[in-house]
């Protein structure tokens, strides 16, 4: 049986303003890729940032590193990828699809659905020529021990992807679900102090955080954070 394992590739970053930081200054922030290497093949979550129109490219200040560099570095080459995700198609998590035409890549029906009515991203890095598209409506496991899980939030087509490993743990492949590690473990904590029926008042948290959590995590990994989210408790941080 061949291995189940992750790597994260560096897609470069971009600068997002002080009006979207919510503080007084802008934020650097990385574009991240995963590869999932699996005994049915391998998958590649994401693909980098793709070039935008004029307005956008000024507004981001995006600096890219090209999808067949950060995959010769993992000794992968594009022709070896078997199967595209995306955890939803804005330009910074899509740029490199149409280097891939003719894999199939895995998509929400309601995020493709969105990108089609226009105003939402790159109409190029959406219908391409060998754009071959499957379309998934919830949650759906693609290959043994891979899952592909509605995250809405960030849009409403959003998912995420775990991989259950061979030792039977899993790792969540959360893309921008949260845009930082912490953040998700807010939501982690208030769906455990709800759980446990801490008194009110307590933060609301995103619906599929229950399934999220049902599947014990080891590992989360993020489009737009170098962190990464692990349990809290001794045991598991000795592992």
């Amino acid at each position: 049986m061949g291995e189940r394992a992750v790597r994260r590739l560096d897609m470069g970053y971009f600068v997002r303003p002080a009006s979207e930081t919510g503080g007084p200054e802008p934020r650097v922030e990385p574009v991240f890729a995963y590869l999932v290497r699996h005994d049915r093949g391998l998958l590649l979550f994401d693909t980098g940032i793709g070039a935008a129109d004029t307005e956008t490219e000024a507004h981001y200040r995006p600096r890219r590193r090209e999808l067949e560099d950060a995959l010769s570095m993992a000794g992968v080459r594009l022709t070896d990828i078997s199967v595209l995700v995306n955890c939803h198609l804005h330009f910074d998590h899509c740029g490199g699809n149409p280097l891939l035409a003719g894999k199939p890549i895995l998509v929400q029906e309601t995020e493709l659905a969105t990108a089609r009515r226009g105003g939402y991203t790159v109409d190029g890095l959406v219908d391409f020529p060998g754009a071959v598209y499957e379309e998934l409506a919830g949650e759906t496991e693609i290959w043994p021990g891979v899952r592909i899980i509605p995250t809405p939030g960030h849009t409403e087509g959003h998912q995420s992807l775990s991989l259950r490993q061979r030792d039977g743990t899993v790792i969540v492949l959360a893309g921008q679900a949260h845009d930082f590690a912490s953040e998700f473990g807010w939501d982690h904590l208030a769906h455990r102090a709800a759980r446990e029926d801490v008194e009110p008042p307590l933060p609301s948290y995103r619906p599929w955080m229950e399934r999220i959590a049902a599947l014990d995590p080891r590992r989360v990994l993020f489009a737009h954070d170098g962190a990464v989210w692990e349990p809290g408790n001794e045991e598991d941080v000795r592992r």
